[in-house]
């Protein structure tokens, strides 16, 4: 295939990709939002929508791993498409129950369970696709509009899902969800996920890695990798320390600053415009020249939002201020976190070996879920003992401490070793003049 052919593959595939993560990222979303409302209806419990979201988080921590090695190991475009039928059946059969007797919350669970299972799946084998699906030019761009899209669908999905919810009935909700998962699969069956993929072909004879083996090279490849593993375990602590965040940004709002439900909805809104923003001016600038060093300072940024959190419970304001205090920073907070996030992952696509990404981002996503439900309880049990704003500050001291540390100068020359080729020529010109 001549490269003008595959740039014109490339470009339907970018668009493509982007096209079907909108649709499935905004279907999930608005049926997420509309059962979530429904189990609070019928129930009125607390514990019934925890159990949900359970039911979401628990499958995920569980298989990652697992789906890490069949993402390496059999042929990515199968996977989502196969994932993507899967969540169409899963609603499906939700909906035969709800004509036949009714919704229950065992049908919710057990279609929960399913649906994350395939999230799982489908979300791993697209993020280890990325190289293969467009041109090393455009991976920045690819990342930019896959988070544009999860982006967007946060902002509308509220809004559409109590549309839907209060005038359409729930059987035709899921009708609604079927067509748009139906649509998700026919646009990635259009995609050639292997235009630009390295992936070793598997030779006539070779002995076959078990699971087991399979996924201890995809550890010893990483322990190989020491800025992988700087990256990871950065990953690692962020999500366990921005439980105080996670816990205490609500718990702060609504329970310290009384601040009313609409109001607290536009902050939450704010955060999703900055991701959206900055997602949209990655996809369209030159890809950054220093990843990690960016990386590592919006870490730092984001670390003092997340103290800036607590100055209105350190110094009196009043409640229009506040609430506008609150705007900016969740706004400012999601250009960072965009900005923090995309870069790296831009780099993490380009040094990982075709043939290990998706052990290496399972990896990566196992850590994420797996301390981010203890961060959530540890400061929980915390904000219930010590003053909230002592929480935040300590915790962003922590954060930042860490990343300095992990992300210390010595690992960001071995990333960018040209950064200080970079530094003497700017000396010497300095000098010159």
């Amino acid at each position: 295939m001549n490269e003008a052919l595959k740039l014109k593959r490339a470009t339907h595939n970018l668009w493509t990709f982007t096209t079907s993560k909108i649709i499935s990222s905004f279907g999930a979303q608005v049926y997420a939002f509309a059962i979530s409302f429904y189990i609070l209806q019928l129930t009125g419990s607390a514990t019934s929508f925890a159990t949900n979201l359970i039911c979401n988080i628990l499958p995920r921590a569980l298989i990652t791993p697992f789906v890490g090695y069949v993402a390496d190991r059999y042929s990515r475009k199968m996977i989502v498409i196969l994932a993507q039928i899967a969540t169409t059946l899963a609603i499906g059969g939700l909906l035969a129950v709800t004509l036949t007797s009714g919704l229950s919350l065992i049908a919710i669970y057990s279609t929960t369970v399913i649906l994350s299972i395939t999230s799982t799946f489908s979300g791993v084998a697209f993020t280890s696709s990325i190289t293969g699906l467009v041109d090393e030019a455009r991976i920045q761009r690819a990342m930019s509009l896959n988070q544009m899209s999860i982006s967007f669908a946060a902002i509308g999905s509220p809004a559409v899902g109590g549309l839907l919810y209060g005038t359409v009935s729930m059987p035709v909700f899921l009708i609604m969800y079927m067509s748009a998962s139906t649509l998700a699969v026919i646009l990635e069956s259009t995609m050639d996920f292997k235009l630009y993929a390295k992936r070793k072909e598997k030779v006539e004879g070779e002995p076959k890695e078990t699971m087991v083996q399979s996924m201890k090279a995809g550890l010893a490849y990483l322990r190989l990798q020491p800025i992988l593993m700087a990256i990871i375990w950065v990953s690692l602590f962020i999500n366990f320390l921005f439980g105080a965040f996670m816990v205490g940004y609500s718990f702060i709002l609504i329970e310290k600053m009384k601040m009313v439900a609409q109001h607290f909805g536009l902050t939450e809104g704010a955060f999703a415009v900055g991701m959206l923003l900055m997602s949209i001016y990655l996809s369209v600038r030159k890809e950054m020249k220093y990843p990690l060093l960016v990386g590592k300072w919006g870490i730092i940024t984001m670390g003092l939002i997340m103290a800036s959190i607590s100055v209105p419970l350190i110094f009196t304001i009043s409640y229009n201020w506040m609430f506008f205090y609150y705007v900016m920073i969740m706004f400012i907070f999601g250009l960072t976190m965009i900005l923090s996030n995309t870069p790296m992952q831009v780099m993490m696509q380009k040094m990982i070996e075709d043939d290990y990404k998706g052990r290496v981002f399972s990896i990566l996503e196992t850590m994420a879920i797996g301390l981010m439900p203890l961060g959530m309880v540890i400061y929980g049990f915390l904000y219930d003992i010590f003053p909230a704003q002592w929480i935040l500050i300590i915790s962003s001291i922590l954060l930042i401490g860490v990343v300095l540390v992990l992300a210390r100068p010595s690992v960001v020359r071995m990333a960018h070793p040209e950064l200080d080729k970079s530094r003497v020529v700017k000396v010497e010109a300095i000098q010159e003049q």
